[in-house]
This record gives C-alpha cells, structure tokens and sequence, in this order.
C-alpha cells in the first residue's frame, strides 16, 4: 500500500496533458503565454504546490526522528518556489499587458485587482482562526489580535496572499506616479528587489518575512514585466533557435538546481548565528538568487514546452477557476490530517499512507475552493465552467 503513492506521477501527467494538442516542426503554439494557457498551467502548478507540502509532512530530510516518514513524494519537497516563480512570473506579464492594451486600466486598479486578494486573504486566516480554536489551541488575546490582523497568519501559506499584493501596488504606484515606462519598470524593478534585500535581512521569525519563501523567487514578478514589454523580440529569437534552446534548459534545470542545493549548504539561510548584518544578508542573498537561477531555468523550460505543447482540458480548467482558493485552502488539510501539525493543535485525524493523505487533502480542499471563491465573488457560478 506504501507503493500507492508513486501514482501520483502518472496522475500529474494525465492530469497536464491528457486533451493536449501537439505541435510539429515549425509549427507553434501561438497562445503559449495566452490567458488561458497561463492558468492552465497555474492550475496545474497549484495541484504540484500540494504535493510539495504533502510531501513536507511525509519525507522531508528535516523532519523529526519520532515523525514516520513515508517516501515517495521527495521529487516535490524542495522545489516549491519553481511554481511559485511561475505564479509572479504571470502575474506580473498579465498586468504589463492590460497596462498596455485597456484605457483607464489603473482608475480602479486598487478595488479590482488588489482588494480581492486582501478579501481572500482575511477570510481564509480567520476560517483558519476558528479551526485551530475548534481543536483545542489556546490562543492569549494578543496571539488573536496578531491572526485576526494578519500581523501573524494562521495559515502558514498565506505569506503569498499578502505578498502579491503588495507587488501589485508597488506596480501601481510606479506606473501611476511615472510617466515613462522605461522609469516605471526600473521604479517597480528595485522595489521588488528592495522586497528582497529586506527578506535577507530579516532573521525566521513568527511574523512577515518569517523564512525564504517570502522572497526565493520575487524577483519573477518584475521579470514578467520585462518579459511582457519584450515578447516580441524575445520568443522569435527562442522559436529560432529552439532546439538548442530547449536541450540547453533541459540541462540547466539540472545544473542550476545542482547549484542552489550547493550554494544552501554553503551559504544557507539560517545564519542567525553570524554576528553581522551583512554577513547574513549576503549570504542568503546569494543563495537566492541560486534558487532564482534555479527556478529560471525551469520557468523557461516549461515556456519551451508551451511553444511546442497546448495544454487543456476540463480539470485544467476546473483547477484554473480556483487556483487562488486552492492554494490558501488545501494547507489547512494538510495540517488536520498530518502526523503533527503546527505544534499548536492536535491533528483532527492522522492519515498514515501517502497516497490516501494527499487524496484526502484534494478531495476536502476542493469544495471548500468553491465556497470561498462564491464568498470573495458572490456573483460568480458555484461551479465554473469547464468546456
């Protein structure tokens, strides 16, 4: 029963390239960076982020003796910032171009774009409150007032939610504020790398910028931008060339991965214990941007693929209307049906088979992805469509 887990490989396959449509020799997928081929992949990527912290809690090097490891998910366990670089990386691509095509686009960009992530954001953290009161944590009345106010955050993965937008505002007031865009896109460049150095500088803690995740892959968020502004020089030089382009990533998804498990063990982010602010800055500073090289490649790498592969089909495009929820939703069933949970409460049932655990996290999620997404967005369908 152990060996169940390993289907989820096939799964993963099936899941991102059944209905897909294959492309010949010089013939290309056109819509490769479209809307809809984006949260495809997004949507497929957020089902990949699951397995990634299913495996955290079944087979990560770092987990306690006492805990019961169950192999087979180790593929995914350190690699989740490669699919978050793709999220910043869309992100920031899709809000370059609706600058650049919609009149107007920044007049309610705040209500539009930013205040429904803040919305999501709250209202995931106080279901997350509730919960963990509901399992016994016992919560003084500031450890309340830090999660209720997202000073703290209940649910360890919405470091993203606050995140994003923050990245949005920052490009906002750029553009809002500059009038060239040369200026605009430098202004937003060295805010998010701002974001960066400011992560390296800030020791784990229990607040805002608490570990790496924060900031390991920012910096794709400005390069969407760029790559926006230039698509039209860039992916003609990449379909040129593509061959050599695609055997080159391959190997470099390799290689640079190779280098940032390297340049951890070398320079790490837990470094507390060195006695100089910059020390600790320049260390974790290098090794993020080894991990940004690292997840580079493989963003690329995927794009190479979509140039070549349409993806699509009805669960792409279920998982595509409710990335978002899914994201911020399925941690919460990670933690209830873990051996342990965040040391603050009893799990609500102890799931002791890989396979069963990540089932269990997906088939519990995905409804509870709907009601939010119906709470943030009343207007919208219960279910989306998926023709």
């Amino acid at each position: 029963m152990e060996k169940l887990v390993y289907l989820f490989y096939p799964m993963a396959l099936l899941l991102l390239l059944f209905g897909s449509k294959w492309y010949g020799r010089k013939q290309w997928n056109e819509e490769a960076f479209s809307l809809g081929q984006s949260k495809a992949w997004q949507g497929f990527f957020a089902a990949m982020i699951m397995l990634h912290h299913v495996g955290q809690k079944t087979c990560a090097s770092w987990l306690d003796r006492r805990w019961p490891r169950m192999p087979g998910l180790e593929l995914f366990v350190p690699i989740g910032y490669y699919f978050v670089a793709f999220f910043l990386l869309c992100s920031g691509f899709g809000l370059y171009k609706s600058w650049k095509k919609k009149e107007n686009y920044l007049q309610d960009f705040v209500k539009k774009r930013v205040l429904p992530l803040v919305i999501t954001f709250f209202v995931t953290d106080w279901v997350f409150i509730l919960v963990r009161l509901a399992l016994g944590e016992k919560m003084d009345l500031t450890k309340v007032i830090y999660y209720i106010t997202g000073i703290q955050q209940p649910n360890p993965n919405a470091w993203f939610v606050i995140a994003l937008p923050i990245f949005y505002l920052m490009f906002y007031l750029c553009f809002r504020l500059i009038r060239r865009e040369g200026w605009a896109l430098s202004g937003t460049c060295l805010l998010v790398l701002l974001w960066v150095l400011i992560g390296c500088a800030t020791d784990h803690n229990d607040y805002w910028f608490r570990g790496e995740w924060w900031y390991n892959s920012a910096l794709f968020f400005p390069l969407g931008l760029l790559f926006a502004k230039w698509e039209g020089k860039i992916v003609p030089h990449l379909k040129k060339y593509y061959l050599l382009y695609l055997v080159g990533t391959a190997a470099a998804v390799w290689g640079l991965y190779r280098c940032s498990v390297l340049a951890e063990g070398q320079f790490g982010y837990y470094c507390e214990w060195l006695p100089s602010i910059w020390g600790r800055i320049g260390r974790r500073f290098v090794t993020a941007m080894a991990q940004h090289g690292a997840a580079g490649a493989f963003v690329l790498f995927v794009y190479l693929v979509g140039l070549k592969v349409k993806i699509g089909n009805r669960a792409l495009k279920f998982m595509s209307a409710i990335t978002l929820e899914f994201y911020l939703v399925h941690g919460l069933f990670v933690e209830l049906f873990a051996f342990k949970t965040l040391d603050s409460f009893k799990p609500l049932y102890y799931i002791n088979n890989a396979f069963f655990y990540g089932m269990a996290v997906l088939v519990c999620a995905i409804p509870f992805s709907l009601l939010l997404r119906k709470l943030v967005h009343p207007k919208a369908k219960f279910f989306p469509e998926v023709k």
